[in-house]
């Protein structure tokens, strides 16, 4: 019976070109269950055989050539694997599957929300209408039998929506990622589903909290102007089976790094 479960959720930002860092991060962290975003390749040309070789047998894709894509890796066996696909596009953009948890399983859901360009209005911009019109979707789609049952939802989702979410809450009101509309409809997704914010659930909100690092800056770790764009939801029914949530703030350092660090989450029945 599986008792205890690590689930990491990463934006890799190009799987082949950080293959490296992939199988650094499985060596050293050794999850469970490895949810990657920004895969940018085709479900033929996924690393499948190095992921196999480091362990991980059971492995489920949703990617396109060059954009988007998500993955999920595994050392336990997964079931009932779903491709949702959101607001007409065809984008891959998640993944859901069952995972064995506690002399049962829970229902692992792989999301990697749209970016949302530059400008947040939806007249003069559609990446933000279809960043909005995706949240829409979620909040409509993730709620009732989706969370009654042991469910978590990891991912790259795009808005940081809390004011210790960001470098400089005043200063990225107006940034595509931390506007009043995105963080109110993101809240409103979660509010709506019953989800748990576990990554807040054990860093205090007045705590400053970031999983991203744009590679413009000479020194990010200096400068620390992150964002939590990287997020861990759980149902209620898994409320008590949480034990920790944690970004490896590290990984952003590693050798040709994705701009996003990896997070790690552990669940004990």
């Amino acid at each position: 019976m599986t008792r205890r479960l690590t689930v990491v959720t990463w934006n890799i930002n190009s799987v082949r070109l950080r293959l490296p860092i992939v199988e650094k991060l499985l060596a050293e962290v050794q999850p469970d269950v490895l949810c990657l975003q920004e895969t940018k390749c085709p479900d033929a040309n996924f690393p499948e055989k190095a992921l196999r070789q480091a362990g991980y047998e059971h492995i489920a894709i949703n990617g396109q050539k060059g954009y988007h894509g998500v993955a999920t890796i595994s050392r336990l066996p997964i079931n009932n694997i779903e491709r949702r696909a959101f607001c007409g596009i065809g984008d891959s953009r998640h993944i859901a599957v069952d995972v064995p948890f506690n002399g049962a399983s829970l229902r692992l859901h792989n999301f990697y929300v749209p970016a949302g360009g530059d400008e947040p209005n939806r007249e003069i911009n559609p990446k933000f209408g279809h960043k909005l019109d995706f949240l829409g979707e979620m909040k409509d789609w993730l709620t009732g039998e989706e969370t009654r049952r042991p469910s978590v939802l990891v991912g790259d989702l795009n808005v940081a929506p809390y004011e210790h979410d960001v470098w400089s809450h005043k200063q990225l009101l107006k940034v595509v990622s931390h506007t009043p509309v995105e963080t109110d409809l993101f809240e409103t997704v979660r509010d709506s589903g019953g989800w748990i914010d576990a990554m807040r659930r054990f860093t205090p909100m007045e705590d400053k909290l970031y999983t991203w690092w744009s590679y413009r800056a000479k020194d990010w770790s200096k400068t620390d102007k992150g964002r939590r764009l990287d997020h861990v939801w759980v149902s209620e029914a898994l409320d008590h089976n949480i034990r920790s949530a944690k970004v490896l703030r590290d990984a952003r350092g590693w050798e040709k790094p994705s701009d996003h660090a990896p997070v790690i989450a552990e669940f004990e029945a």
